[in-house]
């Protein structure tokens, strides 16, 4: 059986902002330009580091997928 949606638009609404502020909050920020504001800068160091890091794996990871593509088209 369905939830029935509350009577109240205000707390309609409330929730679902509370909602998209609370999963916005956990995945973190949506851009890297001044994401770790205010940090010492040995920790933005290491934050853009990690930041690094994690593009030259991404960047590995599509090239051995079109690698195996292409290897897989040529036969």
């Amino acid at each position: 059986m369905p939830d029935k949606p509350s009577g109240n638009r205000f707390l309609r609404a409330f929730h679902q902002q509370f909602d998209n502020w609370f999963f916005r909050s956990m995945i973190g920020p949506a851009q890297t330009r001044n994401a770790v504001h205010g940090a010492e800068a040995e920790a933005r160091e290491q934050w853009k580091a990690d930041l690094a890091a994690r593009k030259r794996y991404s960047q590995e990871q599509r090239a051995r997928k079109r690698a195996a593509r292409e290897a897989g088209n040529d036969r």
